[in-house]
């Protein structure tokens, strides 16, 4: 992604500088006594950084530019708060920093909202999942991070599936020959057969009505009259238009 010259919000990735541990380790010394033009270098010197983790999530519909803005947020976050005395490199503390970041963005600008507390579990069960598949070397399952994070594996199930993007009925399925699948298409309904057989019955039943019997209806339940409203339209008393109204839904019943 950064290998070739690509522009995202307006830098130009090839040309990105790379600094040495050695470079990293003074001007975070500097960093950690009020440099200013430091940070500055600091953050310029690992943008490539945040290149290299926002290239995980991509292939989800997310607008790089965004991720990368979010990425440089987590990635600030950790200069302020890296500690120099200990002995980590700092690529190692700033990772998992930007992705929390850009998984709290992605946890937050969700198209369906979810509460605070499910995003939380959510957040905590993707971390367990990381810990836990980075241990055993495969992906783990629902019960064994539940298992991690003491909590019901309900609750994981419910989690989990909150943050996960929703698709369109309108999405491609499948596509052979310009004949295209929809995921509309796969949606079933256990009614179909018995909702259009009733659509069917219902126009039979609404063309045995009179003209005056279907305008009446068609005023008040299609145009959203009142009786006295259609009464006045149609030159009859609100008495008239409620005995014919009455009549009429009731042949349409029988």
């Amino acid at each position: 992604m950064y290998n070739n010259k690509v522009s995202i919000c307006g830098v130009d990735t090839s040309k990105l500088p790379v600094l040495k541990e050695a470079e990293k380790e003074k001007l975070l010394r500097e960093v950690k006594n009020g440099s200013d033009s430091a940070r500055q270098e600091l953050i310029n010197g690992n943008l490539r950084l945040v290149l290299s983790v926002i290239q995980r999530f991509t292939g989800r519909g997310e607008n790089l530019d965004d991720l990368f803005q979010v990425g440089c947020i987590g990635l600030m976050k950790a200069i302020d708060n890296f500690d120099i005395s200990q002995n980590v490199r700092f690529s190692t503390y700033a990772v998992p920093m930007i992705i929390g970041e850009i998984r709290r963005y992605l946890r937050d600008n969700n198209a369906i909202r979810v509460s605070r507390s499910i995003k939380d579990t959510a957040y905590k069960a993707m971390q367990a999942k990381e810990r836990l598949a980075a241990k055993t070397q495969r992906d783990p399952t629902v019960q064994e991070i539940a298992k991690e994070l003491d909590i019901p594996t309900e609750d994981v199930v419910i989690a989990l599936e909150s943050v996960v993007n929703p698709i369109s009925l309108y999405d491609p399925v499948y596509s052979d020959g310009g004949d295209t699948i929809y995921v509309l298409d796969q949606v079933g309904d256990n009614n179909d057969d018995n909702n259009w057989l009733d659509e069917i019955a219902l126009k039979e039943a609404i063309k045995g009505l009179s003209p005056r019997e279907k305008n009446i209806l068609q005023l008040r339940f299609m145009q959203g009259k009142t009786q006295m409203e259609v009464s006045k339209e149609i030159g009859i008393s609100q008495a008239q238009v409620s005995r014919l109204e009455k009549g009429a839904l009731e042949k349409i019943k029988n």
